[in-house]
């Protein structure tokens, strides 16, 4: 076995007597020198400074290092940090991989306790700001998210969160300011030779700040570490219109600081190229308050900055007219006194802006003629501006006068577009002809007796829709009041044009506005741009004050004890029961600590729940303003001007709420709060909502709410008893307590929980109603086909049609009092829903196409149809839209069977509230008729519906619709002779 092993190595120990006169412990004495701390190694050139970065530096070293990077390139010879160079891209590099990690914790530290550290935490920030400094942050964290997707669960760094957690505040930190860009932009184009090189750094920071590229990789880094990894004021880089609007605050202060040529067409390019972030309305409305609405604003500036291309001018001045009406005229009334100087001034604000440029005037006469233009959602008010505006010259608004009455006739127009389209024309068309007359009024008379003229009157009249023929009738009597004399004026002698809305739309025709001083608009000036404010300058807690001296405790004299000594019987204490434990939930924790006592009170006024939804981070206030919502709101819709007056701040927080705190029901209780609020609001939330819907910056599941609380809101108001609601009266209006209490069971007094006399509505509310809607479409045809399959009826006792119409309830008669609730649906549901989805189509990228979204938007235009009822007047006018915008959409329901779903649904209540008057159907519809049959048949044809699900049911509407459309082709067939053989 020794020949197995092998030495390696051989050690001789002294012997035990070698050993016995050495001490065991033996003195240590000082050395003659004491050690010095190294003294900091001065830097004098850049490849010094990137070598003891390299080499691992104290702070004190660090600081010297970072000084003389910080110098001006004078005193630095030629070599500058944030010019491009192997260098300087080294530095860059060694200062983010490796001095970030491990100093930028000790920076805020030292910042927060004096100026020496926010100096220093200062130095490292200016090092880092540059073009190289963000694009190094980025590419850091993109590659450490990188690396967290690609490593397995077991293997992940521990510290990768934490080094981007780090990441992303230093480049919040770099970034943070109004001022941020610009100085960013300076310190990478300052010193450059060549133009050529200068242009190459421009063109690098607009790509890393408008690519998306910064926004995509904060966000991702956001989600990957969580909510709580990143501190609230650093939220904005990883959040879109947050991010937009820090984008349009540089702009400004970029192009405000000097109004040379370099930073003006830098900041009209970091404009222009910003848009395509997907936040564009968040974009134009910063710089729109930033440059116009304030006492020192520029016009001009903005017109550089915002109108210089000419393909996004359209877009910009549509923004700023929208955003015009939304702030300054929405909220004014048709006849108040004092519109005429808000009108005025926002027509100054606008003729500022255009005035000059012949491009940007004609892009104001497009928006007044245009198919889709004209302020559709907004009030009279903006278009009474804008024509204000363009009337200053007699050639344009006589322009705009004859493609309004050219249009105002086109039988296509006439036939497709959506109502409140034509309604906002017909406005255009008025308030143009006013002016016209007064200052041509030759060229109004001729005007009249032209062709284009008497057609387009004459198609009005002969229009079947009845809002169609009324706008004609007002347009004649107003323009054959503004040339012919009193014997000549064309009078039609209806009762309609004596109503309240013709005389409004007469008025218009005598409107007389003015271009004013945009003064009144303006808001205060804007604050000094202030330098970048880093962690090192929060301002610092305030210092304790000295607790003040306890007085003396001073000898409590004693006083005597009286003892009360109770006589009675100790026995009748023996039917007295003793509390449970734990009755009160409140007091339900093992630890007192955790117990809340400060109980918040439910809200009683709407601006008390508004204050509850704004605070976002607190659940009790959240979960409360959900509870006492629905019940607020109905209980105060008609008790003042409490709810309209908020109606609309109080809509914008209910839907933008989020269930941060993963409560219970949270949805079901959004949702009624939503339908509590258009219910109470009808007139006025009905098209806000509508609006929103296709305008508002909101998410999928934001805009399927919003969609499913117009629908239920509508099957509320026209008395469908799925949603009740049981409403307290106000305490003026109820008994006193003790005379109650013998009027009342003690049922109803009986401790319940709030916001538990609310009927829950179900998670699918829209699509449980939907599913009644085609059942009672559908049970009728199956009785039918179940009879015609079992034999002849002779033979029966009772066919499955009589049985089914003995069981299924009566129809309520019809009332003899006016069905205002169908026009109310009509007017603010069902219309603007049509006409802004018309407008959307000819945007380039609809959301209403999601094949979800447009499912159940075409559902919820078959619940409000089916709400309107078939006593409505404006039934007609429904149905054609309606029909027309259904066979419009063919093409996007195809291949989607949720979409397709939402087509036969609508459908099918088009049917369904037209069964009355199937012959009037058509006769005036007979065109979409056939053509609805041919196109349901290959539907059916393709659809197997063989496995059950959504599929069938597809399948069954299809054929529930071809049959009713072919009962009442084979009925009135002699009616559609002439449209089937030119079909």
């Amino acid at each position: 076995m020794d020949e197995l092993f092998t030495p390696i190595s051989t050690t001789y120990l002294k012997a035990a007597k070698d050993r016995d006169g050495e001490p065991l412990f033996t003195e240590s004495k000082p050395s003659g020198h004491a050690q010095t701390p190294a003294q900091p190694v001065q830097i004098t050139t850049p490849d010094a400074a990137l070598d003891g970065l390299k080499a691992q530096p104290d702070y004190d070293q660090l600081i010297l290092i970072l000084k003389y990077l910080c110098r001006s390139p004078g005193a630095t010879g030629s070599f500058s940090l944030h010019t491009p160079s192997p260098t300087s891209a080294a530095i860059i590099h060694t200062l983010v991989t490796e001095i970030a990690p491990n100093y930028w914790t000790l920076f805020q530290e030292h910042s927060n306790e004096d100026d020496a550290g926010a100096r220093d935490l200062e130095l490292f920030v200016d090092c880092l700001r540059s073009v190289a400094g963000i694009n190094a942050l980025v590419a850091n964290v993109k590659a450490l998210l990188q690396e967290i997707k690609l490593s397995a669960r077991d293997s992940k760094r521990p510290d990768s969160k934490l080094h981007i957690s780090i990441f992303i505040e230093l480049l919040a930190t770099v970034l943070h300011g109004n001022g941020a860009i610009r100085r960013v932009w300076a310190a990478s184009t300052t010193g450059l030779p060549t133009e050529a090189l200068r242009t190459a750094q421009s063109q690098s920071l607009l790509s890393i700040l408008t690519s998306g590229k910064l926004l995509s990789v904060a966000a991702e880094a956001a989600a990957v570490i969580g909510r709580d990894g990143v501190k609230q004021d650093r939220r904005w880089l990883a959040d879109g219109p947050d991010f937009s609007r820090w984008l349009g605050r540089n702009i400004v202060a970029c192009v405000r600081s000097q109004h040379q040529e370099p930073p003006v067409l830098f900041g009209s390019s970091l404009f222009h190229r910003g848009l395509s972030l997907g936040y564009a309305d968040s974009l134009i409305e910063t710089l729109i308050n930033d440059l116009l609405l304030h006492r020192d604003g520029d016009p001009e500036l903005f017109g550089s900055v915002c109108l210089s291309s000419p393909s996004q001018t359209r877009k910009v001045l549509a923004n700023l007219l929208q955003h015009l009406s939304a702030r300054f005229l929405d909220n004014l009334a048709p006849q108040e006194e004092g519109s005429g100087p808000t009108i005025a001034a926002v027509a100054g604000l606008i003729h500022s802006v255009t005035k000059g440029h012949d491009s940007r005037v004609q892009e104001l006469v497009r928006w007044c003629t245009s198919a889709s233009g004209a302020g559709l959602g907004h009030a009279t008010a903006l278009r009474r501006s804008v024509i204000a505006v363009l009337a200053q010259d007699r050639d344009i608004i006589t322009d705009v006068l004859e493609k309004s009455l050219a249009q105002f006739g086109d039988e296509l127009y006439l036939r497709h577009a959506a109502i409140l389209q034509q309604d906002v024309h017909a406005e255009i068309l008025l308030l143009s002809a006013g002016y016209v007359s007064r200052a041509s009024p030759v060229k109004l008379a001729m005007l009249l007796r032209s062709s284009a003229y008497l057609g387009s009157i004459s198609n009005r009249i002969a229009a079947t829709q009845v809002r169609a023929r009324f706008l004609g009738m007002v347009v004649g009597e107003v323009l054959s009041s503004l040339v012919d004399s009193k014997g000549q004026k064309l009078d039609f002698k209806m009762e309609e044009l004596d109503t309240e809305d013709a005389a409004r739309l007469k008025a218009l025709a005598q409107v007389k506005d003015v271009v004013g001083s945009s003064e009144v608009l303006l808001g205060p000036e804007l604050p000094v741009v202030h330098k970048v404010q880093t962690t090192s300058q929060r301002s610092k807690p305030p210092k304790k004050k000295p607790k003040p001296a306890l007085e003396p405790i001073t000898a409590v004299k004693p006083r005597a004890i009286i003892e009360i000594v109770d006589d009675s019987d100790e026995e009748e204490d023996d039917d007295l029961v003793p509390y449970a434990k734990g009755s009160d939930p409140e007091d339900s924790d093992d630890d007192a600590t955790l117990v809340q006592r400060n109980k918040l009170r439910p809200p009683v006024y709407v601006r008390d729940l508004i204050n509850y939804f704004r605070d976002s981070e607190n659940y009790d206030k959240q979960k409360l303003a959900l509870q006492t919502a629905p019940s607020l709101l109905r209980r105060k819709a008609n008790y003042g001007t409490e709810v309209s007056a908020h109606a609309d701040e109080l809509a914008n927080l209910m839907v933008a709420v989020q269930d941060k705190f993963e409560m219970e029901d949270f949805d079901d209780l959004k949702l009624q709060s939503l339908v509590a609020l258009v219910a109470s609001q009808p007139k006025t939330m009905g098209p806000w909502f509508a609006r929103t819907f296709f305008q508002g910056d909101y998410s999928l599941s934001q805009r399927t709410t919003i969609l499913v609380t117009l629908g239920l809101a509508a099957r509320e108001l026209a008395g469908y008893d799925e949603f009740k609601h049981q409403v307290d009266a106000f305490a003026s209006k109820r008994l006193p307590e003790k005379i109650e209490r013998l009027y009342l069971s003690d049922q109803a007094h009986s401790n319940t929980v709030l916001g538990s006399d609310l009927k829950a509505l179900p998670p699918t509310a829209l699509d449980n109603v939907t599913r009644s809607l085609t059942s009672t479409f559908l049970e009728p045809l199956a009785a039918e086909a179940a009879d015609s399959s079992l034999g002849p009826d002779a033979l029966k006792l009772q066919t499955f049609t009589k049985r089914y119409k003995s069981s299924a309830a009566k129809k309520p008669r019809v009332r003899a009092i006016p069905n205002t609730t169908a026009a109310l649906l009509a007017g603010s549901f069902f219309s603007p829903l049509t006409a802004h989805f018309q407008v959307a189509l000819r945007s380039a990228k609809p959301v209403v196409l999601n094949q979800v979204l447009l499912g159940v938007y075409l559902q919820t235009l078959g619940v409000i149809i089916h709400a309107a009822g078939p006593s409505t007047l404006s039934l007609p006018q429904l149905t054609s839209e309606l029909w027309d915008l259904l066979l419009s959409v063919r093409q996007h329901v195809l291949g989607a069977l949720s979409s397709l779903k939402g087509w036969l649904v609508a459908m099918s209540s088009l049917i369904a509230v037209n069964e009355g008057d199937m012959r009037g159907l058509c006769q005036s519809q007979g065109r979409q008729v056939v053509e609805t049959r041919e196109w349901v048949s290959g539907v059916f044809e393709r659809t197997r519906g063989d496995d059950g699900g959504e599929e069938n049911d597809v399948k069954m509407l299809a054929a529930g619709v071809l049959i009713r459309l072919g009962e009442a082709m084979e009925k009135y067939q002699a009616l559609l002779m002439g449209d089937m053989i030119g079909f």
